[in-house]
Protein backbone atom coordinates (compact mmCIF):
# COMPACT_ATOMS: atom_id res chain seq x y z
CA UNK A 1 0.00 0.00 0.00
CA UNK A 2 1.75 3.40 -1.13
CA UNK A 3 1.63 6.02 1.53
CA UNK A 4 1.63 9.59 0.54
CA UNK A 5 4.60 11.37 2.01
CA UNK A 6 4.36 14.66 3.99
CA UNK A 7 4.30 18.26 2.29
CA UNK A 8 7.27 20.03 3.11
CA UNK A 9 7.20 23.26 4.52
CA UNK A 10 9.30 26.23 2.03
CA UNK A 11 11.78 27.79 3.65
CA UNK A 12 12.62 31.91 3.49
CA UNK A 13 16.35 32.42 3.83
CA UNK A 14 16.83 36.13 4.37
CA UNK A 15 19.80 37.95 2.57
CA UNK A 16 21.91 40.74 3.88
CA UNK A 17 22.06 43.73 1.52
CA UNK A 18 25.62 43.62 -0.22
CA UNK A 19 25.54 47.62 -1.15
CA UNK A 20 24.84 48.24 3.04
CA UNK A 21 27.74 46.48 3.68
CA UNK A 22 29.98 48.07 1.26
CA UNK A 23 28.83 51.45 2.52
CA UNK A 24 29.58 50.93 5.81
CA UNK A 25 32.77 49.52 4.91
CA UNK A 26 33.84 52.72 2.82
CA UNK A 27 32.88 54.95 5.54
CA UNK A 28 35.06 53.67 8.16
CA UNK A 29 37.82 53.72 5.83
CA UNK A 30 37.05 57.71 4.95
CA UNK A 31 36.70 58.72 8.74
CA UNK A 32 40.36 56.73 9.28
CA UNK A 33 41.38 59.18 6.19
CA UNK A 34 40.22 62.14 8.27
CA UNK A 35 41.24 62.10 11.32
CA UNK A 36 44.71 61.55 10.01
CA UNK A 37 44.77 63.92 7.57
CA UNK A 38 42.84 66.38 9.18
CA UNK A 39 39.07 67.46 7.45
CA UNK A 40 39.53 68.75 4.14
CA UNK A 41 40.58 72.31 3.98
CA UNK A 42 42.86 72.14 7.08
CA UNK A 43 46.60 71.92 6.62
CA UNK A 44 48.25 69.32 8.75
CA UNK A 45 50.07 70.30 11.92
CA UNK A 46 53.40 71.60 11.23
CA UNK A 47 56.04 68.45 13.15
CA UNK A 48 58.13 70.10 15.38
CA UNK A 49 61.90 70.49 15.30
CA UNK A 50 64.03 68.12 17.18
CA UNK A 51 66.50 69.24 19.38
CA UNK A 52 69.93 69.96 17.76
CA UNK A 53 73.05 67.84 18.40
CA UNK A 54 75.25 70.68 18.77
CA UNK A 55 72.67 72.34 21.36
CA UNK A 56 71.78 69.06 23.64
CA UNK A 57 75.29 68.16 23.81
CA UNK A 58 78.04 69.90 25.44
CA UNK A 59 80.97 71.04 23.84
CA UNK A 60 83.78 68.98 24.69
CA UNK A 61 86.45 70.86 27.47
CA UNK A 62 90.34 71.70 26.55
CA UNK A 63 92.54 69.87 28.05
CA UNK A 64 94.23 71.45 30.78
CA UNK A 65 97.83 72.99 30.30
CA UNK A 66 100.55 70.66 31.23
CA UNK A 67 102.91 72.05 34.29
CA UNK A 68 106.08 72.75 33.22
CA UNK A 69 109.02 70.45 34.69
CA UNK A 70 110.81 71.97 37.44
CA UNK A 71 114.08 73.00 36.81
CA UNK A 72 117.12 70.97 37.45
CA UNK A 73 119.56 72.27 39.52
CA UNK A 74 122.99 72.97 37.67
CA UNK A 75 125.61 71.83 39.61
CA UNK A 76 128.78 71.88 36.71
CA UNK A 77 129.18 75.69 37.32
CA UNK A 78 128.82 76.32 33.52
CA UNK A 79 127.86 79.35 32.33
CA UNK A 80 123.78 80.58 32.27
CA UNK A 81 122.95 83.33 30.00
CA UNK A 82 124.80 86.42 30.45
CA UNK A 83 123.86 88.84 32.52
CA UNK A 84 121.21 85.85 34.46
CA UNK A 85 120.48 86.49 38.19
CA UNK A 86 120.32 90.19 37.73
CA UNK A 87 124.39 90.43 36.81
CA UNK A 88 126.43 91.92 34.70
CA UNK A 89 126.91 90.33 31.34
CA UNK A 90 129.94 87.81 30.97
CA UNK A 91 131.80 85.93 28.46
CA UNK A 92 134.75 83.97 27.53
CA UNK A 93 136.85 86.91 29.31
CA UNK A 94 136.00 85.90 32.57
CA UNK A 95 136.18 81.62 32.06
CA UNK A 96 132.67 81.17 30.21
CA UNK A 97 133.77 77.92 28.44
CA UNK A 98 132.94 76.96 25.46
CA UNK A 99 130.90 73.72 24.47
CA UNK A 100 133.93 71.25 23.82
CA UNK A 101 136.78 72.46 25.40
CA UNK A 102 139.49 70.38 26.55
CA UNK A 103 142.76 70.94 28.25
CA UNK A 104 145.19 71.81 25.62
CA UNK A 105 142.57 74.67 24.62
CA UNK A 106 145.38 77.98 25.34
CA UNK A 107 142.48 79.92 22.84
CA UNK A 108 139.97 80.16 25.97
CA UNK A 109 141.25 82.14 28.99
CA UNK A 110 139.32 79.70 31.41
CA UNK A 111 142.15 76.93 30.51
CA UNK A 112 145.17 79.02 30.02
CA UNK A 113 144.75 81.40 32.76
CA UNK A 114 144.79 78.18 34.94
CA UNK A 115 147.61 78.11 37.46
CA UNK A 116 150.51 76.17 35.53
CA UNK A 117 151.72 73.67 37.47
CA UNK A 118 147.92 72.41 37.52
CA UNK A 119 147.31 72.99 34.07
CA UNK A 120 150.36 70.88 33.23
CA UNK A 121 149.18 67.72 35.64
CA UNK A 122 146.00 68.40 33.77
CA UNK A 123 147.43 67.94 30.40
CA UNK A 124 150.22 65.03 31.15
CA UNK A 125 147.16 63.11 32.57
CA UNK A 126 145.09 63.99 29.48
CA UNK A 127 147.55 61.93 27.02
CA UNK A 128 147.59 59.14 29.08
CA UNK A 129 143.76 59.18 29.43
CA UNK A 130 143.91 59.38 25.56
CA UNK A 131 145.29 55.79 25.26
CA UNK A 132 141.99 54.70 27.15
CA UNK A 133 139.67 56.77 24.87
CA UNK A 134 139.08 59.23 27.52
CA UNK A 135 138.77 63.15 27.16
CA UNK A 136 139.16 65.68 29.04
CA UNK A 137 137.22 68.14 28.47
CA UNK A 138 136.52 71.69 30.37
CA UNK A 139 132.83 72.78 32.28
CA UNK A 140 134.82 75.33 34.46
CA UNK A 141 138.35 76.67 34.92
CA UNK A 142 139.48 80.07 35.44
CA UNK A 143 137.14 82.12 36.79
CA UNK A 144 137.06 85.98 37.15
CA UNK A 145 135.46 87.88 40.47
CA UNK A 146 132.54 89.01 38.36
CA UNK A 147 131.61 85.43 36.78
CA UNK A 148 132.18 83.74 40.65
CA UNK A 149 129.82 86.79 41.77
CA UNK A 150 126.98 85.76 39.03
CA UNK A 151 127.44 82.13 39.89
CA UNK A 152 126.68 82.75 43.20
CA UNK A 153 123.56 85.04 42.52
CA UNK A 154 122.33 82.12 40.51
CA UNK A 155 123.13 79.13 43.27
CA UNK A 156 120.98 81.36 45.86
CA UNK A 157 118.23 81.94 43.53
CA UNK A 158 117.91 77.86 43.13
CA UNK A 159 118.73 76.63 46.15
CA UNK A 160 116.68 78.98 48.34
CA UNK A 161 119.55 80.42 50.99
CA UNK A 162 122.77 81.51 50.89
CA UNK A 163 123.81 78.72 53.10
CA UNK A 164 122.28 75.96 50.87
CA UNK A 165 124.70 77.67 47.86
CA UNK A 166 127.44 77.51 49.83
CA UNK A 167 127.52 73.82 49.81
CA UNK A 168 128.11 74.14 45.99
CA UNK A 169 129.38 77.86 44.89
CA UNK A 170 132.61 79.74 47.07
CA UNK A 171 132.62 83.50 47.38
CA UNK A 172 134.72 85.34 44.58
CA UNK A 173 136.98 85.97 47.67
CA UNK A 174 137.81 82.43 48.66
CA UNK A 175 136.38 80.04 45.68
CA UNK A 176 140.28 78.41 44.45
CA UNK A 177 138.46 79.04 40.62
CA UNK A 178 139.08 82.87 40.47
CA UNK A 179 142.98 82.15 41.88
CA UNK A 180 143.33 79.58 38.76
CA UNK A 181 143.66 76.33 41.09
CA UNK A 182 141.04 74.62 40.24
CA UNK A 183 139.29 72.86 36.91
CA UNK A 184 135.70 70.97 36.81
CA UNK A 185 136.13 68.41 33.89
CA UNK A 186 132.55 66.74 32.01
CA UNK A 187 131.72 63.69 31.54
CA UNK A 188 132.12 60.74 33.65
CA UNK A 189 134.55 58.96 31.69
CA UNK A 190 137.23 61.48 32.77
CA UNK A 191 136.43 61.72 36.60
CA UNK A 192 136.53 58.15 36.99
CA UNK A 193 139.80 57.96 35.10
CA UNK A 194 141.15 60.62 37.60
CA UNK A 195 139.58 58.69 40.18
CA UNK A 196 141.72 56.03 39.53
CA UNK A 197 145.09 57.59 38.75
CA UNK A 198 144.98 60.83 39.53
CA UNK A 199 147.04 60.86 42.26
CA UNK A 200 149.53 59.83 40.30
CA UNK A 201 149.79 63.42 38.87
CA UNK A 202 148.88 64.89 41.76
CA UNK A 203 145.17 65.53 40.65
CA UNK A 204 142.66 64.75 43.53
CA UNK A 205 139.26 65.48 44.44
CA UNK A 206 138.63 67.44 46.92
CA UNK A 207 134.62 67.65 47.90
CA UNK A 208 132.57 64.42 47.66
CA UNK A 209 129.70 66.56 46.46
CA UNK A 210 131.60 67.55 43.24
CA UNK A 211 133.28 64.43 41.46
CA UNK A 212 134.31 66.61 38.77
CA UNK A 213 136.13 69.48 40.84
CA UNK A 214 140.01 68.83 40.91
CA UNK A 215 142.90 70.96 42.80
CA UNK A 216 146.66 70.11 42.33
CA UNK A 217 147.88 68.58 45.64
CA UNK A 218 152.07 67.46 44.14
CA UNK A 219 152.86 64.97 47.23
CA UNK A 220 149.52 62.55 46.39
CA UNK A 221 151.55 61.02 44.04
CA UNK A 222 154.13 60.07 47.15
CA UNK A 223 151.58 60.09 49.92
CA UNK A 224 147.89 59.59 47.61
CA UNK A 225 144.86 62.04 47.97
CA UNK A 226 143.91 63.58 51.33
CA UNK A 227 140.63 62.78 52.72
CA UNK A 228 137.87 64.57 50.90
CA UNK A 229 135.64 67.18 52.61
CA UNK A 230 131.70 66.58 52.79
CA UNK A 231 131.52 70.08 50.78
CA UNK A 232 133.05 73.37 50.45
CA UNK A 233 131.89 74.55 53.76
CA UNK A 234 133.33 72.29 55.54
CA UNK A 235 136.72 73.28 54.00
CA UNK A 236 138.60 76.05 56.36
CA UNK A 237 139.75 78.17 52.98
CA UNK A 238 136.02 78.82 52.20
CA UNK A 239 135.75 81.00 55.80
CA UNK A 240 136.63 84.43 55.51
Amino acid sequence: MHTPSPARTPVHRTRRPLAAGLLAGTAAVTAAVTAACGAPGQEAPAPRPSASPAASSPEPSSPAPLASPPRAPRRDHRAGPPGAAGGAAVGEADGVVPDGATVFDDAVPAVARLDPDLLDALRRAAKAAADDHVTFRVNSGWRSPAYQNQLLREAVATYGSAAEAARWVATADTSPHVAGDAVDLGGSGATAWLARHGAAYGLCRIYRNEPWHFELRPGAADAGCPAMYADPTRDPRMRP
